[in-house]
């Protein structure tokens, strides 16, 4: 009875700390946000851009969240994609606005969990949508660095052809991870106390293909918005660099890094005040507006495991 009692507990100050800290959060962002910046922003686009610049972000979104219907094939669990999908596209939105912890880890196992997964599964879910991400990311990252499309700063140490030879060293991890898929004879490892598995190749190429386009689609909506002679190889390239800062500074929604990466490989090409503009749209379509979708589906899927919930209790009262 103790330990039912403490896990009872748990669960309470688990839903009382997610009622407190995300309405928190949700003030702190719409504070620190210069609104009139981003409306002038926005006023600068014609209609048809913006809404074809939604679309791509929607895409994007859509896309992220098949990586939680790979995982439905790798751990074999049974909820449907109409769970599925507002689940991943929810902590989308969140770990992208309020860091991975908040979103991409916290929320899933609530979420998850109100379903009915076990821990254990929720991991293996996590783990695959990482390895989706990253894998896709280091096969189309490598690829642009390798081809030579970012031109580097002199000031900068790493050098052109330093980012070229770490292209190269990008591709080949992804390589390999395919290579192991396809042909590991150990299939199970032990990472930090728990069991990864390698997925089949098929499941893996699909991985990189579903990863490469997410970083494509994101990079695409931020070349809708910039001038139409900028060459979009480029701006994905940059793109890229910019994640990789954002998660070394480990700052919400990268707020800053993502400009200031723009700023110093770009600044040569086109105004600064254009690039700010574009950059201000892309936030608004990819982070704020997917964000304010995601809090009313996550208040629906809140709604909707209370209801769950008590139709299990009274269920299981009934002789």
């Amino acid at each position: 009875m103790d330990g039912k009692r403490w896990k009872t507990w748990g669960k309470r100050l688990a839903t009382l700390l997610f009622l407190v800290l995300i309405p928190t959060l949700l003030f702190l962002l719409a504070r620190n946000l210069d609104w009139h910046e981003v409306h002038q922003s926005l006023l600068a686009y014609k209609p048809g851009t913006l809404a074809l610049g939604l679309g791509l972000a929607l895409c994007s979104y859509l896309v992220f969240a098949s990586y939680d219907l790979l995982a439905r094939a790798y751990t074999g669990h049974g909820l449907p994609a109409r769970q599925v999908l507002p689940v991943a596209f929810v902590c989308y939105a969140f770990n992208l606005n309020f860091t991975t912890w908040v979103g991409g880890v916290a929320l899933r196992y609530r979420l998850y969990g109100r379903l009915g997964l076990d821990t254990a599964t929720i991991t293996r879910i996590l783990t695959l949508g990482l390895l989706t991400n990253w894998m896709g990311y280091l096969l189309l990252a490598g690829s642009v660095f390798a081809a030579g499309f970012v031109k580097l700063p002199a000031s900068w140490a790493v050098g052109a052809g330093g980012l070229r030879l770490i292209g190269v060293l990008m591709v080949a991890v992804a390589l390999g991870y395919l290579l192991a898929c396809a042909f590991a004879t150990r299939r199970t490892f032990s990472l930090r106390g728990h069991e990864v598995t390698l997925p089949s190749l098929r499941l893996s190429l699909c991985q990189l293909a579903l990863g490469a386009s997410n970083w494509a689609l994101m990079a695409a909506l931020i070349h809708l918005l910039l001038p139409s002679e900028l060459f979009y190889p480029s701006v994905l390239g940059v793109l890229l660099i910019s994640c990789i800062a954002g998660v070394v500074a480990h700052i919400p929604a990268g707020l800053g890094v993502l400009e200031t990466v723009f700023l110093a490989l770009l600044h040569g090409q086109l105004g600064q005040g254009t690039l700010v503009a574009a950059l201000l749209g892309y936030r608004t379509l990819y982070y704020l507006i997917p964000l304010l979708l995601a809090v009313l589906t996550y208040l629906l899927l809140e709604k909707r495991a209370r209801h769950l919930r008590q139709h299990r209790q009274a269920a299981a009262q009934k002789p």
